[in-house]
């Protein structure tokens, strides 16, 4: 769960929405900090082969399908998500990789 100015924001509900975008292969949200809001949705995305989006697509996407608050602040386009040995994400990774920065 992530915490937002007070808001619940359940990163499984903002991934389906982004999932529903027609350019998007896979989808992965977390909460990383905030200076104000405590934390912040971001989204990392796998986009469909062939396709081209930009954050700003997908952000407006996400603004036209669900609570303003959830909307993911920043999209991170990646061309894979990590995996675990069955298939799982590890969102722990992404994580991880966004301590280092």
């Amino acid at each position: 769960m992530i915490l937002c100015s007070g808001y619940n924001v359940y990163p499984r509900e903002v991934e389906e929405v982004i999932y529903q975008h027609p350019k998007v292969q896979e989808a992965c949200v977390l909460g990383v900090p905030h200076p104000y809001r405590g934390e912040t949705v971001k989204a990392f995305v796998v986009l469909k082969e062939g396709e081209e989006a930009s954050a700003e697509e997908v952000i407006e996407y996400c603004r036209a399908n669900m609570a303003r608050y959830k909307v993911p602040a920043t999209i991170a386009f990646r061309k894979e998500l990590p995996r675990s040995h069955v298939g799982k994400i590890l969102k722990k990774v992404l994580r991880e990789e966004e301590g280092r920065k």
